[in-house]
């Protein structure tokens, strides 16, 4: 009767009625899930670039016509590994891995504009705030350690990137350091409290717990109450495990040489930041059960002086990304975690012959790189065009990156859902994500 009076409004009404009871009758949590699909990988370490690599200058080769160089390009290139990879000379230490990268030089978006490229690269949207891509893992997996959070994102910069949005709280990225921030000295915001014995912080937190839970029975339909409860219970587990974590002491000085810790770069306009550490803490994390790790490096705009900019950028993520691949390989984690290394656009190249040493904003071809979970690695999918500049051959959208990283986790993008605001939402969005089966050995 709902569904065939008043054009069928009372119907959709009580449909999400009951759409949003069920939600909140089912129980959130970290718990580990089991993936619907094979699970190539456990985990995901996303390296996010901010501010638009220059692909023709790190991994996308266009060659010379003769002896006239490329316009596009201030670098020279070289090929590496049996697999003959293209890598560009101020990736030496990255180089040496190439036999285990799979390259993506066809990715695209759909703006150029970074604060909306920057949002839909983490959540699938421009302009809306939406479940982070962290967080949607982690709503689909849960996390291997009960201990810690299934999200962790260090050196960040804004919370709509770790934001869990309208899933529960308890999917929401932990931030560990701000933008810029010395990492030696940065913590797990209210984590700490040493002001009481353990026993007695427990008995503290069972006290407030029981007058949550009271507060919950009058509210049963109140799914964020149960996920703040549970957040609260989380906070409380990870006194015990964050705290060693994050502390390096126990590192030899050989592995915090390799990562460069505390080796902090500043040169032109560029950030000192301490990315070693972040990568450290990455395999850390990942030994611990993380399900996704975040580690954060800016200052990739770089609309004049272009190549001195550039070179320092590369020189402050080269080394500790070798070594954190190296690392993963010889502990056996790299075959079931997935690394990402990227960021929101590309760069079209030198502006010719007109001595500003300038690039600009490029969402219409740019590269990323894979490698771990079973990727298909030394593997160069997609191609721009001769200029480098729009790609044109395996294009591969966010919303396939999306779902070629859920797929590599076992789980569909395009089934993952959450019911808000009286409609399903997806990772991939109405229009869906396509896995890029090709990247896959």
């Amino acid at each position: 009767m709902l569904q065939t009076t008043s054009c069928g409004f009372g119907y959709l009404a009580l449909q999400a009625l009951c759409g949003q009871q069920t939600l909140a009758s089912e129980s959130v949590g970290l718990a580990e899930q089991t993936p619907t699909l094979s699970a190539r990988a456990k985990r995901v370490i996303f390296l996010c670039m901010s501010g638009g690599p220059a692909q023709m200058d790190t991994f996308d080769y266009k060659p010379q016509t003769g002896n006239k160089k490329h316009p596009g390009s201030v670098t020279r290139f070289r090929q590496h590994g049996g697999s003959g990879l293209w890598i560009s000379e101020l990736m030496p230490e990255t180089a040496k891995h190439a036999d285990k990268l799979c390259v993506i030089n066809a990715m695209h978006a759909d703006t150029g504009i970074h604060a909306q490229s920057f949002l839909q690269l983490h959540t699938g949207e421009r302009l809306r705030t939406r479940p982070s891509l962290g967080s949607w893992i982690a709503y689909g997996l849960g996390t291997e350690n009960q201990n810690l959070p299934g999200f962790v994102s260090l050196n960040t910069s804004k919370s709509s990137i770790y934001s869990s949005a309208f899933l529960p709280s308890i999917y929401n990225g932990t931030p560990i350091g701000v933008n810029g921030e010395d990492m030696s000295t940065a913590t797990i915001s209210n984590v700490a409290s040493n002001h009481l014995p353990l026993g007695a912080r427990r008995r503290q937190l069972n006290f407030v717990q029981s007058m949550n839970r009271n507060h919950l029975a009058q509210r049963p339909a109140d799914h964020k109450l149960e996920s703040v409860i549970q957040s609260m219970e989380l906070g409380f587990r990870m006194q015990a495990s964050a705290p060693d974590l994050l502390d390096l002491s126990t590192e030899t000085q050989e592995t915090l040489d390799r990562y460069r810790v505390g080796h902090k770069l500043q040169i032109g306009t560029c950030r000192p930041t301490d990315f070693g550490r972040q990568c450290l803490l990455a395999r850390r994390f990942a030994e611990a059960g993380v399900r996704f790790i975040e580690v954060n490096h800016g200052g990739w705009d770089q609309h004049k002086n272009h190549r001195r900019d550039l070179k320092a950028n590369c020189d402050t993520v080269d080394a500790p990304i070798a070594a954190l691949l190296e690392d993963l390989n010889q502990r056996g984690l790299l075959e079931d975690t997935l690394i990402v290394w990227g960021g929101e656009f590309g760069r079209p190249g030198l502006t010719p012959d007109d001595g500003k040493d300038e690039t600009g904003h490029n969402a219409n071809g740019f590269t990323f790189w894979l490698a771990g979970g079973g990727v298909n690695s030394g593997y160069a999918h997609g191609k721009t065009n001769p200029t480098g500049d729009r790609a044109v051959e395996g294009k591969v959208h966010f919303r396939d990156l999306h779902a070629t990283i859920l797929h590599a986790l076992g789980l569909n993008a395009n089934d993952l859902k959450y019911w808000h605001e009286g409609r399903e939402h997806r990772l991939t969005g109405p229009e869906g994500g396509q896995v890029v089966n090709a990247v896959f050995a």
